[in-house]
């Protein structure tokens, strides 16, 4: 028997969203600086305790949404109907996956204390949800007069993610006929018992475009935290070809020497993130005594200070870099070199400055020893 200790989360992101307006679909729309979808997927993909995520985007869309989010992760084609694009997503998990989350791809607040308690929940239940009780008055009502009252007591707005045993929910869904608002609804149908838990006035859905507001508002709530960093790095030159700098190798007579792959560039950006999160540099998270280290791309220290910063509630606002060299010239790799630096974070392009400045010949730069590198970070929570 396999193990299936395994949690997945399933986003179900597949529909094409017109009543938000706007030129793309609402998951790919921009929300304080990140698409919809990127925010939400980096609320499961930074949780501790989800080991899979599945992304069901609409067919076609595998190419727009792997440059959006600028991670791997497993996606696959949705169907016609939400039901046939989340049997989709199940069916697409392995059989060590014992539970799965199911999220809806334009809920991106969801926090992580929601999760767990879901998480939590499935341990006695084969299925939990989380909603929040209903408190407003409700009306019976067409034509727009009110028609009678209705009782409140007992009912409850639902939000997901929607947590199920994944053998239990895949039979749900296989011998469901029709339609069915939620997965709730489909285990309900199915006899499966779901336990409510305490949802999140924060976790709306984007579904209007007014939402896209409202989203922003409830991100913004509190006090805003804002923290910048900087970082410094320099890198000798010894025999080679070319040179790896901001994520581009660039041809060149000489080689840049390290214990990595000795791109200077995204060696300063990563320790201007941890500098602003007071997490000291690259040495301390990726010491160059250890081995495994030894020749390493330089993107992997990069994203782990990217989901260190998302980890603790911060979203990098932008980045700047500044490479100081005679040689090679900079200008014409430049926007590779801006676009290779958004694949890594996440960013959006235009949030990224990567330049280039001489020394006039003066000290080791201006000899042509080597390469330094500077960068500075903004970091912004919540």
């Amino acid at each position: 028997m396999p193990d299936t200790s395994l949690i997945a989360a399933i986003i179900v992101a597949a529909g094409r969203g017109t009543r938000a307006g706007g030129p793309v679909p609402k998951q790919y729309q921009d929300l304080g600086g990140q698409p919809v979808l990127r925010r939400t997927v980096d609320a499961f993909r930074n949780h501790p305790r989800v080991d899979q995520i599945v992304a069901v985007i609409p067919p076609g869309d595998d190419a727009v949404v792997a440059r959006l989010l600028g991670m791997e992760i497993s996606l696959v084609p949705g169907g016609a109907t939400r039901g046939e694009s989340v049997l989709a997503g199940l069916q697409a998990l392995p059989e060590t996956i014992g539970k799965v989350l199911i999220h809806d791809g334009a809920r991106p607040l969801i926090h992580r204390d929601v999760i767990d308690r879901v998480i939590d929940a499935l341990a006695d239940h084969p299925g939990a949800a989380p909603a929040l009780p209903v408190t407003d008055a409700l009306w019976h009502g067409r034509q727009g007069r009110v028609l009678a009252p209705h009782p409140r007591d007992g009912l409850w707005r639902a939000q997901t993610p929607q947590g199920f045993d994944r053998a239990a929910i895949i039979a749900a869904h296989q011998s469901h006929q029709g339609a069915a608002a939620d997965d709730v609804e489909v285990a309900l149908a199915a006899g499966l018992d779901v336990a409510i838990v305490a949802g999140d006035e924060a976790n709306l859905k984007i579904t209007h475009a007014p939402d896209f507001d409202r989203a922003l508002a409830l991100r913004g709530g509190g006090q805003m935290d804002i923290r910048t960093g900087t970082g410094y790095d320099v890198h000798r030159f010894g025999p080679g070809t070319a040179v790896w700098l901001c994520g581009v190798e660039v041809p060149h007579d000489r080689a840049l020497q390290g214990h990595s792959d000795a791109d200077v560039g995204l060696h300063a950006i990563t320790d201007a993130i941890y500098g602003a999160l007071a997490e000291g540099d690259i040495g301390r998270h990726f010491p160059p005594s250890d081995p495994q280290w030894k020749g390493a791309e330089s993107h992997i220290f990069l994203r782990h200070a990217v989901d260190l910063a998302a980890s603790k509630g911060y979203r990098i606002s932008n980045i700047d870099c500044t490479l100081i060299c005679e040689r090679p010239k900079i200008g014409p790799h430049a926007a590779a070199m801006q676009q290779a630096i958004a694949q890594i974070t996440g960013l959006a392009p235009d949030r990224i400055s990567v330049k280039a400045t001489t020394s006039e010949r003066l000290g080791f730069t201006g000899r042509e020893e080597g390469i330094a590198a500077m960068a500075a970070t903004t970091l912004i929570a919540p």
